[in-house]
C-alpha cells in the first residue's frame, strides 16, 4: 500500500503577541534578546472564547477548500493537550462539527510536540491494515491559556495554532511514509507539566496547586541534546540510509536556540535543516506541518524529496519517521 501526505493547511490565531509587547511587560528583556535566543518575533495567541477545536475546525475548512472532502474522511485523529472538556471526545465533536460521515472513527491523543509523529504513525497503521484509505490529522494546542502571565520564558516561546493534514492512500507497493522510531521517558514528565486542573490535583476555590505550565528548560535541553541525535542515527540505520541521502530535515520547532545547537551537534547542512517560527513560534503538536506547508509552497522542498521528521519533548516523548515527498493537492 502506497502511504503518503496529501494536503496540509494550518490556522493561526487573529491575536499576535510581539516582541515589542514582551519587552514593554519584562523591561529587562530587550527586544534583540527575545530574538536572537528563540528566533521568534510574533506569537499567535487565541481568543478568550477559542479552543483548540475551533483552530483545528479552520485548518481542516482550509484543507477541504484543496481537495479532501469530509465525505472522504475514514478516520479523524486529534492531537491537543488543550481539549474542550475532559469528556467527551473533542474529535466526536469535529467529525460532527465539519460534516464528516458517523461511519468514520474518531479520537483524541494527547501528546504534545511529538504528536504530529505519532499522528502520522497512527494513520499508517490503520491505512495500512486497511480500516481506512483517509485519515485526517488535526494538531491544535492553545498553551496560552496555560501561561503565567509573569513567566517570561514561556511566554516568549509558545504560539497557539492548529494544522490539518490529509493522510491518504494510492496504488502501489512503495509506502512514501516510514520508517518510524517512537519513544517515552515518562522520568520527565516534571520538566513540562500544568500540575493543576486534572483529576490528581484539580482545580477550586480552595485548591493550592499551580495552574500554569512550568518549564525547566535546562532539563528539556539536556534531554533535547541526549535523545534526538541517537534517534536521527537509529533512524538512519532503520532506513539504510546516510544522512547525505537526505534532502531536508524538519524538526519539531522549539525555538532557534535548541534548533541550532542540534543541527551543528549532528553536522547538519543549514541548506538542508528547515527553520520556519519565526511569526508564530512555538505552536507545540503543529510545528512540522507548517513547517512543511510552508516550505512547499515556498518551493524549498519539492516533489521527490526525501524529509526526514523529528517530534520531541513533553512527556518525555520522541518520534522521528522518513517521507517522501509527494507535493500536496
Amino acid at each position: 500500500m502506497d502511504i503518503l501526505v496529501r494536503g496540509i493547511a494550518y490556522h493561526l490565531p487573529e491575536q499576535v503577541l510581539t516582541n515589542q509587547q514582551l519587552s514593554t511587560e519584562f523591561p529587562d528583556w530587550p527586544i534583540d534578546k527575545i530574538e536572537s535566543k528563540t528566533g521568534i518575533v510574533d506569537r499567535h495567541i487565541a481568543g478568550r472564547e477559542e479552543c483548540a477545536s475551533d483552530l483545528a475546525y479552520q485548518a481542516a475548512i482550509k484543507l477541504f477548500a484543496g481537495g479532501l472532502s469530509p465525505k472522504d474522511v475514514d478516520f479523524l485523529l486529534f492531537c491537543t493537550q488543550s481539549p474542550d472538556y475532559f469528556l467527551p471526545t473533542t474529535a466526536c465533536i469535529l467529525q460532527d462539527r465539519l460534516g464528516i460521515p458517523t461511519s468514520a472513527g474518531a479520537l483524541d491523543f494527547n501528546m504534545g510536540c511529538s504528536g504530529f509523529i505519532y499522528g502520522l504513525s497512527l494513520a499508517h497503521g490503520m491505512i495500512a491494515s486497511k480500516q481506512a484509505k483517509n485519515v485526517l490529522l488535526l494538531t491544535a494546542d492553545t498553551y496560552s491559556k496555560f501561561l503565567d502571565p509573569q513567566d517570561r520564558g514561556v511566554r516568549t516561546i509558545f504560539g497557539d495554532a492548529a494544522a490539518a493534514t490529509w493522510i491518504g492512500s494510492n496504488e502501489g507497493d512503495n509506502s512514501h511514509l516510514g520508517p518510524t522510531l517512537l519513544g517515552t521517558d515518562g522520568r520527565g514528565a516534571e520538566n513540562l507539566i500544568v500540575r493543576g486542573g486534572g483529576l490528581r490535583h484539580p482545580n477550586s476555590s480552595t485548591s493550592s496547586v499551580d495552574p500554569y505550565l512550568r518549564m525547566n528548560g535546562g532539563e528539556i535541553f539536556a534531554f533535547t541534546l541526549r535523545v534526538v541525535p541517537d534517534l536521527v542515527n537509529r533512524l538512519l540505520q532503520k532506513a539504510g540510509i546516510t544522512a547525505n541521502d537526505v534532502d531536508h530535515f524538519v524538526f519539531h520547532q522549539a525555538n532557534r536556540y535548541m534548533l541550532d545547537s542540534l543541527r551543528q551537534k549532528m553536522g547538519i547542512p543549514p541548506e538542508k535543516f528547515i527553520v520556519e517560527l519565526r511569526d508564530c513560534g512555538n505552536t507545540v503538536s503543529s510545528t512540522i506541518p507548517i513547517a512543511l506547508k510552508r516550505s512547499a509552497e515556498s518551493g524549498k522542498i519539492k516533489p521527490g524529496d526525501l524529509l526526514m521528521l523529528v517530534g520531541f519533548g513533553v512527556g518525555y516523548s520522541w518520534g522521528a519517521t522518513m517521507l517522501r515527498w509527494h507535493g500536496l493537492e
